[in-house]
């Protein structure tokens, strides 16, 4: 059955035209099954059999690879909120080069995700465990990231506040969103604007395997520093936006 879901998974990156090692699609199938297996103690995500992973999570948290130019060679990422390591784990095991830190404010998922560290033997893989608005006050992680990414964790105004203090000048925030992100934008762009980032580039991701399931990858990149008291503390971006 592995051979048959690493058969799956090729057929599914070759579709994409991301080209991985040897090892990639192997180490994806075996976080999958660590998420499925982890699922049934602390809440992952929804259903985390192969089948509804495969394209929904897998394959979609792989789409920034598919545009070209977006996340460059040896650039360092921070996926913050990543839970079960959505799109952070994907992107680290498709792409050796990229130094990605997993970010999450809970202590289970974090545990979760050093597990998977360690069984996949992820070198290029460090876990922080601290809330998004605390970290990117901290000066080691604070502008210091080519690339920001989060899957799907808040509206778009939310997510620049988040994301663009821990990136670089220069750099990218890139948020994995739905359809909703187009009713997202004014808001988004405003927040960005706000916060050293351009407007939003809205770029539509079609998966091959999954046609019903619309995607989108909100693109920002930052021109200048942001100012120091952003983020706020935490839970207000939530419950106050930006731009909003």
């Amino acid at each position: 059955m592995t051979a048959e879901k690493q058969a799956l998974v090729e057929e599914r990156l070759s579709a994409l035209q991301i080209t991985c090692d040897a090892d990639a699609a192997k180490k994806l199938v075996k976080y999958q099954e660590l998420v499925e297996t982890w699922n049934e103690r602390i809440n992952l995500t929804g259903d985390a059999s192969f089948e509804a992973m495969l394209d929904r999570h897998l394959m979609d948290s792989l789409t920034p690879l598919t545009v070209e130019g977006l996340i460059g060679n040896n650039a360092s990422l921070i996926d913050v909120g990543s839970g079960a390591g959505l799109p952070g784990m994907p992107l680290a095991i498709a792409r050796p080069d990229l130094r990605v830190t997993l970010l999450d404010s809970m202590q289970k998922r974090v545990v979760f995700l050093q597990t998977v560290v360690q069984t996949l033997s992820l070198a290029n893989v460090s876990v922080l465990h601290a809330r998004a608005e605390d970290a990117a006050q901290n000066a080691a992680c604070r502008e210091r990231f080519d690339i920001a990414t989060a899957r799907a964790v808040a509206a778009l105004p939310v997510l620049q506040e988040l994301l663009l203090p821990f990136v670089r000048v220069g750099g990218k925030c890139v948020c994995l969103k739905g359809p909703a992100a187009e009713d997202e934008l004014l808001a988004g762009a405003a927040a960005a604007g706000l916060l050293g980032g351009g407007s939003p580039e809205m770029v539509e991701i079609a998966l091959p395997f999954a046609p019903d399931l619309r995607h989108v990858l909100a693109i920002t990149e930052k021109h200048s520093q942001t100012p120091k008291r952003y983020p706020r503390r935490s839970g207000t971006p939530a419950k106050n936006p930006l731009g909003v």
